[in-house]
């Protein structure tokens, strides 16, 4: 099992007050697979994806990640695991504004061990000619194409995507959940995708419904559905 996340507890505390984000989670994604994390806002779904990523770390349980236990790690060597094994996608596309798109790639290229090569994947995600525009140059889906290819240059075994459609209209949106599904089946990349939209479900070969910190429902696809046939 590449993901395995075992009994994960986190709380926050403001003041005295305490409150417990997860509450004995347990999730379990195969290698090469697409999972979904589906939940309201509120849910622990951010939380949750954080400590995947080694962002934040759970106060108890475990969290194994290609056969590496996480939260046990270091700073120094959680630094390493995030630099190394992930790659994130946000909602926002977080790019360097002052640097052109092959510049805001070649950046996380650079320290990647095995980067990918920048103009084959600038073409995988279809902006190759846009390598030298600046990101207010760009539309809104052609800059989360260009997330996407920033994640995934570095060669990352996991893929985490936090909500990645939610600032992109339909048509955009399904055009990147296809870009998505072609990464995973190109590169062999592992995806753990956070959203609130259960359409989006169908895409997925596990899905993970999470309300109030628990699991309450883990749904594994016998059909996987292309993005493009997708509605909402």
């Amino acid at each position: 099992m590449f993901i395995d996340v075992s009994d994960l507890k986190k709380s926050y505390t403001s003041g005295v007050v305490k409150n417990q984000v997860l509450k004995g989670i347990g999730l379990k994604l195969e290698k090469g697979k697409i999972g979904i994390i589906l939940g309201p806002s509120g849910s622990g779904k951010s939380t949750m994806m954080n400590i995947i990523g080694g962002i934040d770390r759970g106060d108890s349980g475990s969290v194994t990640v290609g056969g590496v236990e996480i939260n046990r790690l270091n700073d120094d060597r959680l630094t390493d695991y995030r630099r190394e094994k992930v790659g994130f996608v946000f909602q926002f596309y977080n790019l360097v504004p002052n640097l052109t798109v092959g510049e805001n790639i070649e950046v996380v290229a650079s320290i990647s061990k095995s980067p990918l090569n920048i103009d084959e994947v600038l073409a995988a995600v279809g902006v190759q000619d846009k390598k030298h525009s600046f990101p207010r140059e760009l539309s809104g889906g052609e800059q989360q194409r260009v997330s996407i290819a920033r994640a995934i240059v570095k060669n990352p075994k996991l893929l985490l995507c936090d909500e990645p459609t939610g600032a992109l209209d339909y048509q955009t949106s399904r055009s990147i959940l296809n870009l998505l599904q072609q990464v995973n089946e190109e590169y062999g990349t592992t995806i753990l995708m956070i959203t609130h939209n259960t359409a989006i479900a169908s895409m997925a070969n596990r899905v993970f419904k999470l309300r109030n910190g628990e699991i309450v429902e883990d749904i594994i696809n016998q059909t996987i559905f292309p993005a493009e046939r997708i509605e909402w």
